[in-house]
């Protein structure tokens, strides 16, 4: 069974938890997240010792693997779900190259990395940009929404490893490869 999806959950003073149905909001400093787990999980909130406990019926789903990997499953995302809305998470990006920049327009990127035309991302509900020269920070209480916001980014130019011009995350390491030697006879 699940090693993870035994641990029981805290809850800090500051978050507010709310459990209906099979749906779970959290609501904290950093913002408010849903989430809307299985039914063959079963989530308890203890309002007195500030804890959830995630756990599902053995005799039922004993053997079932799957049901195990979504009870660990379950219990991950909701701990997420709690220090995103207490600490956030963020993700720093750098733009290498040279006249290349990142520059907020409205709710958009704009990334000019050497392409014909300008390249303009949407930047998702929930999530904040701020760029500074060449470096872009993703922030935001939703850990997923983050990621894949900095993922696409990278996606749009990633590193290449001859001259290192790209979309890197900071203190990504790019293993360079020299390039063709000439004047060896």
């Amino acid at each position: 069974m699940s090693r993870i999806g035994r641990k029981i959950i805290t809850i800090p003073e500051k978050v507010k938890i709310v459990i209906k149905g099979s749906t779970l909001n959290v609501e904290g400093p950093g913002g408010k997240l849903v989430f809307n787990y299985k039914p063959e999980v079963h989530v308890v909130l203890n309002e007195t010792d500030k804890t959830i406990v995630c756990s599902i019926d053995e005799k039922l789903h004993g053997d079932n693997r799957q049901v195990g990997a979504l009870w660990g499953t379950t219990r991950a995302t909701i701990a997420t779900m709690i220090e995103g809305v207490t600490k956030g998470y963020s993700e720093t990006m750098e733009v290498v190259g040279v006249g290349w920049t990142a520059s907020l327009v409205g709710n958009t990127l704009k990334l000019i990395v050497g392409f014909a035309n300008p390249i303009i991302l949407d930047i998702p509900t929930g999530v904040k940009v701020v760029v500074e020269k060449q470096l872009v920070t993703v922030s935001g209480p939703n850990k997923k929404d983050v990621g894949q916001f900095a993922s696409d980014m990278r996606g749009v130019r990633k590193p290449e490893p001859y001259n290192g011009k790209g979309i890197k995350y900071k203190g990504e390491t790019i293993k360079r490869k020299s390039g063709k030697a000439f004047g060896a006879a």
